[in-house]
């Protein structure tokens, strides 16, 4: 005897799934971007240099000076002989006061009370060395730099965004399929 026998076949479902992706722009404009630059301050000051000659002691040597410093000359010139007449007249009184003690006193001033020095032969028209006095001050420089500052200014350009949504759709491609039999 022969038993029957339960058949089975199935067929699997199938899933289609179409998808349409999102699609999305962005665009940007570059910033506006502004840049200035003050310039910078300079200020130069200077002290100029300054060279001074003082002639006047050349000119002195050469008894060629002003009629103030002339007279001034001339007058500590009589002071200095006044002062020395003094003390020529005192000293000779000493010696005539100790006339006693010395030899002969009343002729050796009267040698040397008439005859006057010997003045001596010379060029006196040529200045003495290094008569001429020169002063030299250098010039100064002052600089000063004032930095400015950049001024920057950058303006954000707000970004342009465009969004397409995507779509999914999902459908049954093949069905399920389940036969059962019984095959004797």
């Amino acid at each position: 005897m022969q038993i029957p026998q339960l058949q089975m076949r199935s067929q699997l479902g199938q899933i289609a799934i179409n998808t349409n992706n999102a699609k999305q722009f962005i665009s940007q404009r570059q910033a506006d971007l502004t840049i200035q630059q003050p310039q910078a301050e300079l200020k130069i000051q200077t002290k100029p240099s300054k060279l001074t000659i003082d002639q006047s002691k050349a000119w002195e040597d050469m008894n060629l000076m002003g009629i103030l410093r002339r007279t001034e000359k001339i007058a500590a010139q009589g002071k200095q002989e006044v002062m020395n007449g003094i003390a020529r007249r005192a000293r000779q009184g000493n010696q005539l006061m100790k006339i006693e003690h010395q030899s002969n006193p009343i002729q050796q001033q009267s040698i040397a009370n008439a005859y006057e020095p010997y003045k001596s032969l010379g060029i006196k028209f040529i200045p003495s060395t290094f008569a001429v006095q020169t002063n030299y001050q250098p010039s100064e420089i002052d600089i000063t730099v004032i930095r400015n500052e950049p001024i920057i200014r950058a303006k954000v350009n707000q970004p342009q965004i465009s969004y397409q949504p995507g779509d999914v759709e999902i459908s049954l491609k093949q069905q399920p399929e389940l036969d059962i039999w019984l095959e004797a």
